[in-house]
C-alpha cells in the first residue's frame, strides 16, 4: 500500500523492444577505417554500460548518479551569493527517494529550494522504512555530497512514509541534521505501513521488530533530537486516516515538550484534509522558508533555532 492518496479522498496508488541485429560478416571501408565483426563486438561493452546508468525523471533540473549500487538524485542549485565566501553549499536531503518521487506535486517547493541556492537530494533505498540500512545507504550520500562541497550539515523533508528515512537519519546523525522538515510525515511505523510490512526491511519478524520497538521505531527515540535541539516544521492534515496525525507528528510534538524542547517544533494543521494531494501541502511557505533557512545554516555553522533564540 502506497502512503499517498489522490485528491482530497481516494487513496494514492503514493520494455522497449529488442530488435534482431545482423551482422553482415563483410568489410565496410568507411573514411579509411575498416569495420569489421570483430570491431563492432569489441565496442559492445561500451554500449553494456552506457544501458546500466541509472534513471530517473527529474522534476526540476539536476543529475542522476550512482551510489554504492542505489540510484541518487540532486538537484542543482542555482548560483546566488547568499553565503560567505568559501562555506559549503547548503542542501536538503529528501526521502522517500523512490521510482516515483520527489513528483510532479513537489515541484514549485523544489523550485523555490533551487531558486534560493539550495540542493535537494536523495537515495533509493528501496521499502526501507527508515531501517539501520536505509541510514548506512544514506551515509554514502551524504559522504559523496560533502566530497562535492556540500555541508556536512543538511537539512532534511521527509513526505509521508519518507518520515521514516528523515527521523532515522536525525537519531542516528543529529550532528549532521540542520532540520527536519515533513509532509504528513510517518514516525511510527507501527501506523504506517504497520509491522507486518516493515520487517522484511529491518530483517527481522514482525514479533522480533514490535520486540525492539523502543531502540527501531524513530518516534520512540526522537528524544535524541530533542535533545540535540533540531528543529523541526511539519504539516500535516487532521483527518489524515493513512498516517494519522495524533501518533505521528502530534506524538513528536508532545515528546518534544515533554524535555522541555517544545519551542523548536511548529506542527502546522491543516484542517479538513488527509492524506492527499491537496496543494497546501506542497505550496507552504512556512516549511519551504524552514527548510531553506536551516540549510543556510546547516551550511554557515549558525545554530540560533537550536539555542531557541
Amino acid at each position: 500500500m502506497n502512503t499517498n492518496t489522490s485528491p482530497r479522498v481516494a487513496l494514492l496508488p503514493c520494455l522497449a523492444h529488442s530488435a534482431t541485429a545482423t551482422i553482415v560478416v563483410a568489410a565496410v571501408i568507411v573514411a579509411g577505417v575498416v569495420t569489421t565483426p570483430d570491431r563492432a563486438r569489441a565496442q559492445e561493452p561500451t554500449a553494456a554500460a552506457a544501458a546500466t546508468l541509472p534513471t530517473k525523471n527529474l522534476i526540476v533540473p539536476g543529475e542522476v548518479f550512482s551510489v554504492d549500487g542505489h540510484t541518487a538524485f540532486l538537484f542543482t542549485p542555482a548560483d546566488v551569493n547568499a553565503l560567505p565566501p568559501g562555506a559549503p553549499r547548503p542542501w536538503i536531503l529528501y526521502g522517500p527517494t523512490l521510482a516515483a518521487y520527489p513528483d510532479e506535486a513537489e515541484k514549485w517547493m523544489h523550485e523555490r529550494f533551487t531558486e534560493a541556492g539550495v540542493a535537494v537530494a536523495g537515495i533509493d533505498t528501496g521499502e526501507s522504512y527508515g531501517s539501520p540500512i536505509a541510514v548506512a545507504a544514506t551515509e554514502k550520500l551524504h559522504a559523496e555530497m560533502v566530497k562535492r562541497g556540500y555541508a556536512a550539515k543538511p537539512a532534511l523533508l521527509g513526505r509521508s512514509r519518507g518520515g521514516l528515512w528523515a527521523s532515522a537519519w536525525a537519531i542516528a546523525h543529529p550532528d549532521f541534521t540542520a532540520g527536519l522538515g515533513g509532509i504528513y510525515p510517518v514516525y511510527d511505523w507501527r501506523t504506517y505501513p504497520g509491522a507486518e510490512s516493515a520487517a522484511g526491511a529491518y530483517g527481522l519478524t514482525p514479533a522480533d521488530l514490535l520486540a525492539n520497538v523502543e531502540e527501531l521505531c524513530p518516534v520512540e527515540r526522537i528524544d535524541v533530537a530533542a535533545q540535540a535541539g533540531i528543529p523541526v516544521c511539519i504539516i500535516h492534515g487532521d483527518i489524515d486516516v493513512v498516517v494519522p496525525i495524533e501518533p505521528n507528528s502530534a506524538r513528536l510534538k508532545a515528546r518534544y515538550e515533554a524535555l522541555g524542547k517544545g519551542h523548536l517544533v511548529e506542527l502546522i494543521v491543516a484542517e479538513g484534509q488527509g492524506h492527499n494531494f491537496w496543494e497546501g501541502f506542497f505550496h507552504c511557505q512556512k516549511l519551504v522558508d524552514f527548510l531553506i533557512e536551516r540549510a543556510r545554516e546547516g551550511a554557515t555553522g549558525g545554530d540560533a533555532a537550536a539555542a531557541g533564540e
